[in-house]
C-alpha cells in the first residue's frame, strides 16, 4: 500500500447553512424563571431564599421590570448559581422540534470516482450531521489519492456486501452486512468493496 500524502475529503463536506445565526435578545426573567423551576422551587420559596419580594421576582420573570445588580447578586446567592449563568445565551437547540423525510431513491446523487453518494436530509438546515448512503465502486486503496480526512467523527454501518475498511492508526478491518465503526474522521480513512457487488452503506458525518 502506497503511502497517502494528500490531505482530502473527496466525497462531500458537511453542509452549512447558507442563512448566518442570529442571536437572540437576552430575556433574563425567563431565565430566571427556567432556573427556578429547574430547581423544584415556587415563587414563595425562591423569594425566602433570595430575599426579593415574591412580587418584585414574579414581575422579573414576566419582564416588566428590569432587576438592579443588587437584586441579580441577591438572585445569584439565593439560588446557588454563578453570575455569569444568568447572562448566558440561549443554547442553539439545533433540530428541536423539526424533521426532514427522505423517500426510498429520492436524496441527492453526489457521485465521485470511488464513492457513488446518496445524500439524505437535505431540506433541513443547520444540522449537527449529514446522513447519507453511499456505493463503494473502489476495488483498491491505490484508486484513492491518498488517506481520507476531515474534521469530525464519523459512524457507517454495512447496508449490503463486504468491504474493507482502512484506517490510518489500525490494521485494515473487513466488515460486512450489519456491522458498524464509529471513529475520529480526522484520522485517515478509506473503503473498498470486496463484494462482487458494490458494497452499500450508511454513512453518518457530524462536526
Amino acid at each position: 500500500m502506497k503511502e497517502p500524502i494528500l490531505d482530502e475529503y473527496p466525497s462531500l463536506s458537511v453542509e452549512k447553512s447558507s442563512v448566518e445565526n442570529s442571536v437572540e435578545p437576552l430575556k433574563l426573567g425567563e431565565k430566571i424563571k427556567t432556573i427556578r423551576s429547574q430547581l423544584g422551587l415556587t415563587l414563595e420559596e425562591a423569594s425566602q431564599r433570595t430575599g426579593l419580594a415574591r412580587s418584585t421576582l414574579s414581575k422579573i420573570e414576566n419582564e416588566q421590570i428590569s432587576p438592579t445588580f443588587q437584586a441579580m447578586q441577591k438572585l445569584a446567592n439565593g439560588l446557588n448559581i454563578d453570575m455569569p449563568q444568568l447572562f448566558a445565551p440561549p443554547e442553539n437547540k439545533g433540530a428541536s422540534g423539526r424533521r426532514d423525510i427522505t423517500l426510498k431513491g429520492m436524496g441527492k446523487p453526489h457521485p465521485t470516482v470511488t464513492y457513488e453518494h446518496e445524500l439524505l436530509a437535505t431540506e433541513m438546515s443547520q444540522k449537527k450531521m449529514m446522513p447519507f448512503k453511499s456505493l463503494i465502486h473502489a476495488r483498491s486503496f491505490d484508486e484513492f489519492q491518498g488517506w481520507v480526512r476531515h474534521d469530525g467523527e464519523e459512524f457507517l454501518l454495512i447496508l449490503s456486501g463486504e468491504v474493507l475498511f482502512y484506517s490510518e492508526f489500525y490494521e485494515p478491518l473487513v466488515l460486512a452486512e450489519g456491522d458498524s465503526v464509529y471513529y475520529d474522521a480526522n484520522m485517515g480513512h478509506v473503503l473498498i468493496s470486496r463484494s462482487e457487488q458494490d458494497a452499500q452503506i450508511l454513512w453518518v458525518t457530524a462536526k
